[in-house]
């Protein structure tokens, strides 16, 4: 779902008026209004600021792909993405390239994951490496691997 389809509910549930969140977020009621009609979207750090205020993981904000690996975050695009588990069945949680035969691939950080993903993510679609980057941070602390009650 759209920024514009899902911001104006969450603004509106937490009692909060256009002008009320744009000032938490040091912004004109106007950019607010812009983003909920979809004339603009804020850019990735704006929305993990929005996140924060609306007290909302970053990926409610965001249009996630139904399915994407709970590793990396990469989406599911065609078939033999995903991984398997040591019997050979399809693990449908982690791609191929983080995740088979039952274990994770390799051993890594989430930083040092980010720093390997971020300039791939940059080239597909088309931000900084900076940009992708920040989205990474707000987004993998989410998935399955990296989740503190996983």
């Amino acid at each position: 779902m759209a920024i514009k389809d899902v911001l104006p509910r969450l603004r509106r549930e937490r009692g909060l008026t256009q002008e009320e969140l744009a000032k938490r977020l040091f912004i004109t009621r106007q950019a607010v209004s812009r983003w909920e009609t979809g004339e603009t979207t804020p850019g990735i750090d704006m929305t993990k600021l929005i996140a924060r205020e609306l007290d909302v993981p970053v990926t409610e904000l965001l249009e996630m792909p139904e399915h994407y690996c709970q590793s990396c975050g990469m989406m599911f695009t065609a078939p033999g993405q995903h991984g398997h588990e040591a019997d050979g069945s399809v693990n449908e949680d982690f791609c191929t390239w983080c995740y088979d035969d039952g274990a994770y691939t390799y051993e890594t950080t989430m930083e040092d994951m980010i720093e390997d993903c971020a300039p791939r993510v940059s080239e597909a679609v088309g931000w900084s490496i900076d940009e992708c980057a920040s989205l990474m941070g707000a987004v993998l602390p989410t998935l399955k691997r990296w989740r503190e009650d996983a």
